[in-house]
């Protein structure tokens, strides 16, 4: 059975792949596709989400950055300001609703709408079954803050796009929301929530110029995976790569963005359910 970092090069060369393919065909820049627009990022002061804001700045967007630490934020305010881009921190606790929907307000107060919202931010936690019996807290924190929270900027952001007949809902996901997470059930779950949501929602909205985008993204060496050793020596795509792949979907406006493998297995998966189980299963019991 093929190691975790042998499946992760694959995955991660299948999501290169495409991105670079997308590349060659495209007739527009970043520039074309974010200049003068207006973009919200959560998680954004570190990660992939500090290494989008930047691009964007520098591409003549207008960078929302939302974060709890408000002093990363500055730093990236300052950092984007210094190469001639513009940035505006909004520190927010997004576990915090009322703090959420008063960020929310004020974003609409000071700039009227958001062009583009990106759904970044999010919690994980790896705990498998028998470690979470007495738990059931840990799904109710991954669900507030990478469903709920998403689901509260979607509400609040989404009728100006909707008025305006433009707009672009971005949501970060998990490439094991294609392929399976044994050990990461919750923070799958609430991934698989938004994705279904944005499925139902895109239909809502389709002759209207809103677009969902899903990101399936495999591993990024970020400090959320840091706690995991299981990790730390594994392939991984670096922040500045997983950064400019929410910078290509603002480009291409993708339904969705995912390595051509991960796609093959969902669709294995939904043919010959028992073998992929079975697959997934012999990869946790070695220690994925």
């Amino acid at each position: 059975m093929q190691d975790i970092s042998g499946l992760i090069h694959k995955i991660k060369h299948g999501l290169d792949t495409q991105v670079s393919l997308a590349r060659l065909r495209r007739n527009r820049t970043l520039a074309d596709a974010a200049a003068g627009r207006i973009v919200l990022i959560t998680g954004a002061s570190s990660g992939i989400g500090r290494i989008a804001a930047t691009k964007l700045g520098a591409a003549g967007a207008t960078v929302l950055l939302v974060a709890r630490r408000a002093g990363e934020l500055e730093q990236a305010v300052a950092e984007i300001g210094a190469e001639g881009g513009k940035a505006v921190a909004y520190p927010c606790d997004l576990n915090d609703f009322d703090a959420l929907d008063a960020m929310a307000a004020k974003v609409l107060a000071d700039h009227g709408h958001v062009d583009i919202l990106v759904n970044n931010a999010g919690r994980s936690i790896r705990r498998t079954l028998d470690q979470s019996y007495d738990r059931f807290h840990d799904y109710e924190r991954t669900m507030r803050l990478n469903y709920f929270a998403a689901v509260r900027l979607i509400l609040a952001l989404a009728p100006a796009m909707r008025d305006r007949h433009d707009g672009q809902i971005i949501n970060i996901l998990s490439l094991a929301n294609l392929y399976g997470g044994p050990g990461y059930g919750a923070y799958v779950a609430s991934k698989a929530a938004l994705d279904s949501l944005s499925t139902s929602l895109q239909a809502e909205t389709h002759t209207e110029n809103v677009r969902f985008t899903s990101i399936y993204l495999p591993l990024v060496r970020t400090p959320m995976i840091a706690p995991n050793a299981l990790y730390r020596n594994a392939t991984a795509l670096t922040p500045d790569e997983g950064g400019q792949i929410i910078c290509d979907a603002i480009i291409d406006r993708p339904r969705r963005l995912a390595p051509v493998l991960g796609r093959v297995t969902a669709l294995i998966d939904s043919v010959l359910p028992d073998r992929a189980d079975g697959i997934r299963s012999a990869r946790f019991q070695q220690g994925m």
